[in-house]
């Protein structure tokens, strides 16, 4: 049961592609337009992994999406940015999307960027216990004209290979497993 759900949870579309050594022409190692990663839980680990893409030339896009639950300060997203720059990501190479607080927004709010940029197809990046429902809320709200392809980061300080023995582990899991019953509910 463990392994189903950690399974289920995290689908990780590059996995078949050496996600470090960039793209190919294989049919899903293919670079994409933009690479999305969304803020919440361990939001660094999700933005380092989004940069090792774009440094890999997943990309030529990071989009990063989110707000803060602090509003005295700066956006995630800004503060994703931030980090980006930091390690050498051109910043014209950066959009933010600064006013998402839950996933369902992340993917309405994105979408406007990639309307604007023309984007086709993206890497959506975030913690592998919210990796399905993030990918199901992207490709709802992008519809087919958009690829959505997703690739979760492999550890953050809230997940790991031993999520299942910590009472926070599997109030994660229920908890994702809960609002993607929702929005297969939603779509009937």
């Amino acid at each position: 049961m463990v392994a189903g759900i950690d399974i289920y949870l995290s689908p990780d579309d590059l996995s078949a592609c050496r996600a470090a050594d960039g793209p190919t022409s294989e049919m899903n190692c293919i670079q994409a337009d933009a690479i999305i990663a969304v803020s919440g839980g361990d939001t660094d680990a999700r933005t380092d992994e989004a940069i090792g893409l774009y440094r890999a030339g997943w990309a030529e896009t990071l989009i990063f999406s989110g707000a803060a639950r602090d509003t005295t300060g700066p956006s995630n997203a800004e503060v994703m940015r931030s980090r980006a720059i930091a390690a050498g990501v051109p910043a014209g190479s950066i959009e933010v999307e600064e006013f998402s607080r839950t996933t369902r927004e992340n993917a309405q709010n994105t979408t406007s960027i990639l309307t604007r940029r023309n984007i086709q197809s993206v890497i959506v990046v975030t913690s592998e216990y919210h990796q399905r429902r993030t990918s199901l809320e992207m490709q709802r709200w992008f519809g087919e004209a958009i690829n959505v392809r997703s690739h979760p980061v492999a550890q953050d300080n809230q997940w790991d290979g031993l999520w299942w023995t910590r009472f926070s582990g599997w109030q994660l899991a229920v908890a994702e497993l809960i609002k993607i019953g929702e929005i297969y509910a939603q779509q009937r």
